[in-house]
């Protein structure tokens, strides 16, 4: 057996449904959150497409372990549901999830992390952002189907997600508050009315950094920087418990 220790990296996990999903795409977000946090931590994706927060809540022990939390070691997580929860049920009944459950899942979801060793203080909760309804309608008739989803309805959940983050002591990024915001053209950070484009994909992981980076500012760089390595003696840098 090895004498030495191995070498482990914090996480952060990126738990959602498709936007969270496709952020380690090209210019995506989760890829540039993974980038700035290169030798500090491993950042997860458990992005999940087409999910919505009821099948979250019952698959989360399966993805995190609820039992032990000191094997877990994990730094912050991203809590990103809702744009499938708020579907119209007349529309889309297999992802809709009501406005109520959907606050209550979430304040599941919050419970299940604190008994898996992570504190509300290291949850972040992210909003749906705002739903470009004709956008979304072509998306729908190419797939025979009428629109499925409102902005309206997606505020609504957005509101919800503040809601539920505020009471249990995490914090919330309100996408589609801040996308929104003075009037300006929101339908420029999505792709086709509800995934983000790469505009959205940069406006995500700027507002996402500014919330992470102090939730993660105290971990360090994990083994030395190469310069750092004695040369004459590169087992005394590489082989020592950190």
């Amino acid at each position: 057996m090895s004498k030495f220790k191995t070498v482990t990296w914090p996480k952060v996990i990126l738990f959602g449904d498709s936007i969270t999903q496709f952020s380690f795409q090209p210019n995506g977000w989760g890829a540039e959150i993974a980038n700035k946090l290169a030798r500090k931590c491993d950042v997860v994706n458990r992005g999940l497409s087409g999910y919505n927060s009821r099948w979250a809540k019952l698959l989360l022990p399966r993805l995190i372990n609820i039992t032990n939390a000191a094997d877990n070691n994990i730094a912050a997580v991203t809590v990103f549901f809702g744009a499938n929860d708020c579907a119209l049920e007349d529309k889309n009944p297999q992802q809709h999830v009501p406005l109520k459950e959907y606050s209550e899942n979430l304040r599941d979801i919050s419970r299940l992390l604190a008994s898996a060793g992570v504190p509300a203080d290291r949850v972040i909760f992210i909003t749906p952002p705002p739903i470009d309804e004709p956008a979304w309608e072509k998306e729908c008739i190419l797939k025979a189907c009428p629109l499925n989803r409102h902005n309206s309805a997606a505020g609504q959940y957005a509101h919800a997600c503040v809601q539920v983050a505020s009471q249990c002591g995490a914090v919330a990024l309100d996408l589609w508050t801040l996308m929104q915001k003075d009037g300006q053209d929101y339908t420029v950070y999505l792709s086709d009315g509800l995934h983000l484009s790469q505009k959205g994909n940069q406006f995500v992981a700027e507002h996402l950094w500014g919330l992470l980076e102090s939730r993660v500012a105290d971990l360090p760089f994990i083994l030395p920087y190469w310069g750092d390595v004695d040369v004459k003696s590169p087992e005394s840098s590489l082989l020592c418990d950190q």
